[in-house]
């Protein structure tokens, strides 16, 4: 009998170092390029789209390298006068000539906390990105500290303008990449291959 239960607790110290070195392993998910280690690593793909166009290409960014996303919605929606850019009565001509406006978002947005990189996209108004991204990153700046932030933009010919820039001057804690524009026909691997680049 006593032998019998030497032979067990051997056994037993056999598989105890198996057992720690279980504990100490962490799942890592590369599914879809992205890879994810106790909850860190993740990305959030953030954009605000009036016509449809942004919103198209973010999404599209989100599924090709597995991120969660969320659009800016504005408390007062865009209507086609408030987007006619050769009136300068129009909404979107008085704010964009206002560097303090801040219109007002609609929706809240995902914990930040839980992201280490967010792509921000958007279109670009007036050779720049439109106020209301002003009011997420202003608003989310203290959230966005430590943070990775990769602007992207629509534009039918114009570039980034001073979007970089600016978006790091809103929040001067976090790391504002350079941004880049991209047609409205942006294929998915493209965009894949640009997020990983670009977030290394």
């Amino acid at each position: 009998m006593k032998k019998a239960v030497m032979s067990l607790v051997w056994a037993l110290a056999a598989l105890l170092p198996f057992c720690c070195c279980a504990k100490e392993n962490t799942t890592v998910n590369t599914e879809k390029g992205v890879t994810t280690m106790n909850n860190t690593g993740k990305s959030l793909v953030v954009c605000f789209s009036a016509t449809g166009t942004t919103k198209g290409v973010a999404q599209r960014l989100a599924t090709a390298i597995g991120a969660e996303f969320v659009e800016i919605v504005p408390a007062k929606p865009y209507t086609t006068a408030d987007l006619n850019w050769r009136d300068k009565k129009s909404r979107s001509s008085v704010e964009m000539a206002d560097r303090k406006s801040r219109p007002a978002i609609a929706n809240a947005v995902p914990n930040l906390a839980d992201y280490t990189t967010v792509f921000v996209g958007f279109p670009i108004w007036w050779y720049r990105e439109p106020s209301i991204i002003d009011t997420f990153i202003e608003t989310n700046a203290e959230a966005l500290a430590g943070k990775t932030i990769v602007p992207f933009a629509t534009s039918g010919g114009s570039g980034m303008g001073d979007s970089t820039a600016n978006l790091q001057a809103l929040a001067p804690k976090a790391k504002v990449t350079a941004g880049r524009r991209f047609s409205a026909s942006v294929d998915a691997d493209t965009l894949k291959a640009w997020a990983v680049e670009v977030a290394k």
